[in-house]
């Protein structure tokens, strides 16, 4: 009987599912056991040619030869993984093999990882699909009794397939194009360009702003105050100063009454389950975590401490199938400091499942990130992993608990014919907020008005109120708030409210920019090319990205164009929209772009920190050594990579500064110069990504520029 090849997406991941399968026999890249051999891929291993390989005339960057546009887009094993690439080749080519299983991450791109390297390969044995949402040995078990047809996910890689296209087509043929027409090397983006645009739309209204004075007059009561307000509008800013001293001095020592007591019970159900952009949201406010480390410190307990729920989910609910498995996961968490609340709910005669809760409808391809049924060992986790596991938990475990209820008291005082406002909130049931009663920088939800906690006093309508004293006070208009990642990972997801057509925008609820498992990489990639900065917790664009979103045309950088790019994605992997339809599209676009570079705008100059040319008084540029790619360029440095002098003929050797930063690394002058002669450094000192602990490494670089490390 031939055995069955299992491909999942990384070793750790691989070396899990084989112990569950007891393949514990080592092979060469994989793990062998009496029906089933493991084996991995390193992330990628396939990826789209270079547009050199369809024709030799596409090595230099040359206008008259855009856009290119495949007749078919070809594949290739990526250079620097090509060993595990031909492992994988030769395990699918056995005779003994006779069928696969995908187990690469169930999402988008872990679809794209499998059916990409089983093409390259060469193979047309059948596979079936495994999908999980945990890694703990009981759901991988779970996920092999119920093992999925290949079929049942056609859609979703045509998805991944088309975005992969996609972003070829329009990177290469954009980055060529304002690149050639303004002499410097500008990387454009099918999903970068438009979020670039959202924050510089933002810094121009910040830089736009003229901030304008205006007072507010307090009336000083007995025990409270109240703010002036207009009667009509109801506005408390007012811009005038002489008429904030007119009622200053008016109402100072004089004798008013109560016209008007609110008492108004509110209500706050328990918030939604996180998906991975609103924890990604919650760890930046919280912790100041970017976007990427939230996602690297989930995706680890998620691998490797098996303590939550896939990472990678753009659903905030749970499926009728998890009903059975919740109490457990509950139970599970009956441990400090979460023992209190896990009694509370225990003891409930039945858990509250509502729809907020369970919903099929709402559940894509995983569900809500949620904690596992495995015990938590708080104490092997990292800082940063239990700050992370802490917020899982406790949302996890709040949207059990009742409400949060409050009363909003507002009382109206009228003296000298001029009305005042105080506002005070009574908490009557803390309810879910329980668990947030000591979290001073818990939001409970970002539109719902903040209201002061004060103590008021007991009043009724025509009480008397005396006023004591004033509070004159002068403020000035403040501009729109600086993007942090929080705030933008916000407005990638909701790329809709951007878009002035009301129908459109109501279209586009579901298509923001990028995906929950990709917004991270994008923002990182905008820092690296140097088109934002991190400025404390703010992202802000450097004159570079303020610059290119000047040049290109308005569907280029629009959420709009994306957010429906996004929506067309999602309607592939739903089987609603045929993947040619949309390439057509695409292709199309891309024709456009082409056309609209050619109207450069003469006003806008770039200046360019790669060409000593420009640079009056500077020093000439140091030439570290010769390019290991192409063979004739020299590399230089500038501040955030080294680069080939070649790059205008077709060079892409770069290699960024920060590639080892998790290492305690950092690829400096010195550094790459050795590289570039030597090839091989050894004894270099760093620290382990998981621990800090001090370290050695080897670093090597390849013949292709690529730099690998390992410990020594």
């Amino acid at each position: 009987m031939g055995k069955i090849l299992v491909v999942s997406e990384k070793p750790s991941v691989g070396r899990d599912i084989a112990r569950v399968l007891k393949a514990n026999t080592k092979g060469e890249g994989c793990l062998i056991g009496q029906k089933y051999i493991v084996t991995w891929a390193v992330g990628h291993l396939v990826t789209l040619w270079e547009p050199e390989e369809y024709n030799p005339i596409y090595k230099k960057w040359r206008f008259d030869t855009l856009p290119i546009i495949p007749e078919v887009m070809k594949i290739k094993p990526i250079d620097g993984t090509i060993k595990q690439f031909n492992i994988l080749k030769k395990l699918m080519s056995r005779d003994d093999i006779e069928s696969l299983i995908c187990a690469t991450d169930a999402g988008r791109e872990g679809e794209l990882i499998f059916r990409y390297t089983y093409e390259a390969a060469g193979c047309s044995k059948p596979f079936n699909r495994l999908w999980i949402s945990s890694m703990t040995d009981e759901a991988i078990k779970e996920g092999f009794d119920a093992i999925k047809p290949s079929a049942e996910y056609d859609n979703l890689y045509y998805s991944a397939k088309c975005r992969s296209e996609a972003d070829w087509l329009v990177g290469m043929n954009a980055s060529r194009a304002y690149t050639l027409k303004y002499n410097l090397l500008l990387s454009v983006g099918r999903v970068q360009t438009p979020t670039l645009a959202i924050i510089t739309e933002r810094q121009k209204e910040i830089n736009n702003f003229v901030p304008k004075d205006y007072f507010e007059v307090n009336a000083v009561y007995d025990g409270f105050k109240g703010t002036w307000f207009d009667k009509e509008t109801k506005e408390t800013k007012i811009m005038d100063m002489k008429k904030a001293e007119e009622i200053s001095n008016k109402i100072k020592g004089q004798l008013g009454k109560v016209i008007s007591v609110e008492n108004n019970k509110k209500k706050q159900i328990p918030p939604l389950l996180y998906d991975l952009t609103e924890l990604q949201r919650d760890c930046n406010k919280k912790f100041g975590f970017s976007a990427q480390k939230t996602l690297d410190t989930i995706q680890d307990l998620y691998e490797k401490r098996k303590m939550v729920t896939y990472p990678r989910t753009d659903s905030r609910y749970l499926s009728h199938d998890m009903v059975n498995k919740i109490k457990n996961t509950i139970a599970r968490l009956n441990i400090e400091p979460y023992k209190e609340f896990v009694g509370n709910i225990l003891a409930m005669p039945k858990l509250p499942l509502g729809k907020r809760i369970i919903d099929d409808s709402k559940v894509s391809d995983h569900h809500a990130i949620i904690p596992t049924d495995v015990k938590p060992n708080l104490n092997s986790l990292t800082s940063d992993e239990r700050k992370a596991y802490d917020l899982i938990v406790k949302r996890f475990l709040c949207v059990f608990y009742p409400n949060y209820e409050y009363t909003i008291t507002k009382i109206t005082t009228e003296v000298c014919e001029e009305q005042f406002l105080t506002r005070g909130k009574t908490i009557l049931k803390l309810g879910w907020m329980e668990f947030y009663r000591n979290d001073s920088k818990n939001k409970k939800d970002d539109n719902e008005e903040e209201e002061d906690e004060a103590e008021l006093p007991k009043l009724k309508k025509n009480d008397s109120v005396n006023v004591i004293d004033t509070e004159f006070l002068q403020k000035k208009t403040k501009p729109p708030s600086t993007y942090n990642e929080a705030s933008l990972l916000s407005a990638m997801e909701n790329a809709g409210r951007f878009v002035e057509d009301e129908e459109l925008r109501e279209q586009l609820k579901e298509g923001g920019i990028g995906t929950p498992a990709t917004r991270a990489a994008i923002i990182e990639r905008l820092i690296s090319v140097g088109y934002i900065k991190r400025k404390g917790k703010t992202l802000q664009p450097t004159e570079k990205g303020m610059k290119l979103i000047e040049i290109v045309p308005p569907e280029l950088k629009s959420p709009e164009t994306t957010g429906r790019w996004e929506k067309g994605l999602t309607s592939i992997a739903k089987g609603k929209l045929q993947k040619e339809r949309f390439m057509q599209s695409i292709q199309r676009y891309v024709r456009y772009i082409i056309q609209e570079s050619n109207k450069v705008n003469r006003s806008i100059v770039f200046e360019d920190s790669n060409n000593s040319k420009n640079l009056k008084n500077s020093k000439p540029i140091e030439s570290l050594g010769k390019c290991p790619l192409c063979q004739n360029g020299d590399i230089l440095e500038n501040s955030k990579a080294f680069y080939c002098t070649s790059w205008k003929g077709g060079c892409k050797f770069t290699s960024w500064k920060n590639t080892l930063a998790a290492y305690g690394i950092e690829i400096n002058k010195e550094l790459m110069k050795a590289l570039l002669k030597e090839k091989t450094l050894n004894n270099v000192f760093g620290v382990k990504p998981n621990t800090n602990e001090k370290t050695v490494y080897t670093i090597r670089m390849n013949n292709y520029g690529a730099v690998s490390i390992k410990e020594q």
